[in-house]
């Protein structure tokens, strides 16, 4: 039965409520497509998580479908689990769950029950979800795959969360390290940690995984790119040991700039000036350091950029010249010039951790329990790479008209254009019809991206 209402602003416009099924989140169903061309529900169904409590009606795999959607619609929060409740069918149906949507109450058991247990089945799942759809990572121009390595801290202030402690941005949170490939930024290895964990603590090993899991991806030779932060021989140790190329950003501890600039002056030959009171001194300096764990001497090629400025952009003479100092560890046989704009394109993966925390609304995360708080984040790998693997294939075709061109669609975009369009869902002949309205602009695009995720599997 219908119920109408009429809005008191405008007496032409009516509300009804009524019976017909106008599903909100029709984008679920690419989800389950790109999610069903592998056995992970089955690996996960066969997994024991209960804890001495009798066998749960709801598998696990029907858990980690469920939450994976909800991440995907940008909703982490366990409470969003509501927002299937009122066709549950459709739901089931679009993402493969076999038995039934889990609670609220029984969601956030379940994933306290399954906690990290679940970390290497989640990353080895994320590589064969790329392989079978069959991503790439794009090259660069000069034929190396980036790898962006980073720590991030999550704000989580205020809150009694396991885990959160003072960061080095000054605030109480975590401060998970994260690897992403390919320009296009889609995510390795994400590891959650204490706030006060210092960035470089488990690294090493951190990276070992990831550079495993990068080579199960691509064949061709790999890039890594860290900040000061993990400027640590060791890091350097491990790189060579499994064949990558690098670039780290040196920490300068107690080197002096003044010295810098005087070796600048005496030896590089790469020297401009912009404009006037400014002087750019760009070059390679050789150093030998040791790896203590290695127990190996390496000599290394530092790359630097040294600018010295007497006047300030705004013409002011300055009474002592203003030293800036930039290096670089790199095995690249590359030109200065390269290493520096290579090591600034890392910077892109900012962006990466911005549609992570923001995006998909994940600065928070919803537990005070770190383990479940970390297989979160280790779904949200999987999660995010839907959104970024529907993001590419919206790229040129029939896409809505924009002002530019675009090379990576925002995961804003993605989500409120294409995850949550609504449409019209009716039943015939055993096959369930999702309608989509004349007025989207982005229906078209819809149907390319439903039938690209789906042929393989029909």
């Amino acid at each position: 039965m219908k119920k109408s209402i009429t809005l008191n602003s405008n007496k032409n416009i009516k509300i009804e409520f009524t019976n017909e099924r106008i599903i909100p989140a029709s984008g679920l169903s690419v989800v389950g497509a790109i999610l069903g061309k592998s056995d992970f529900t089955k690996r996960l169904n066969r997994m024991d998580v209960t804890k001495n409590r009798s066998q749960h009606q709801i598998k696990n795999g029907d858990i980690i479908l469920t939450y994976i959607g909800m991440l995907c619609m940008g909703k982490p929060g366990f409470e969003a689990v509501h927002e299937m409740d009122d066709d549950p069918d459709f739901y089931k149906l679009a993402l493969g769950i076999t038995r039934s949507i889990p609670s609220e109450e029984t969601l956030r058991q379940r994933m306290d029950d399954i906690g990290d247990t679940l970390r290497q089945q989640i990353l080895q799942e994320n590589i064969r979800m790329l392989t079978a759809n069959q991503i790439r990572p794009t090259k660069l121009p000069n034929g190396f795959v980036p790898v962006d390595i980073d720590v991030t801290p999550m704000d989580n202030s205020k809150t009694q969360k396991e885990g959160v402690s003072r960061t080095y941005k000054g605030y109480d949170g975590y401060a998970p390290i994260m690897a992403y490939i390919g320009t296009e930024g889609y995510a390795v290895n994400f590891q959650l940690r204490a706030g006060k964990q210092h960035c470089q603590n488990g690294t090493v090993e951190f990276i070992r995984e990831t550079v495993r899991l990068c080579k199960q991806l691509t064949g061709e030779p790999l890039l890594i790119r860290l900040d000061s932060g993990n400027d640590s021989i060791d890091n350097v140790a491990v790189l060579i040991e499994e064949g990558c190329y690098f670039i780290i950003k040196r920490n300068l501890r107690r080197e002096g700039k003044e010295n810098w600039l005087k070796m600048a002056k005496e030896c590089c030959l790469n020297i401009t000036t912009p404009r006037d009171g400014k002087t750019v001194y760009i070059g390679s300096d050789w150093k030998t350091v040791t790896s203590k764990e290695f127990q190996k001497e390496f000599t290394l090629r530092a790359g630097y950029e040294i600018m010295e400025r007497t006047i300030d952009k705004h013409g002011q003479f300055l009474l002592m010249p203003d030293i800036e100092v930039n290096t670089w560890w790199t095995n690249l046989g590359l030109g200065d010039q390269e290493v520096i704009d290579l090591y600034h394109t890392h910077g892109e993966c900012e962006q990466f951790h911005s549609e992570i925390k923001t995006d998909m609304d994940l600065e928070r995360l919803p537990s005070g329990k770190f383990d479940t708080n970390s297989l979160i984040l280790e779904l949200a790998i999987i999660s995010y790479n839907i959104l970024r693997m529907i993001g590419q294939e919206t790229i040129g075709g029939r896409t809505p008209r924009q002002k530019r061109d675009v090379k990576r669609r925002r995961l804003r975009t993605v989500i409120s254009n294409l995850i949550m369009m609504a449409s019209h869902v009716t039943t015939h002949a055993r096959q369930v019809i999702m309608g989509l309205g004349k007025s989207n602009v982005w229906r078209h695009i819809f149907a390319d991206v439903f039938h690209k995720f789906t042929a393989v599997t029909e």
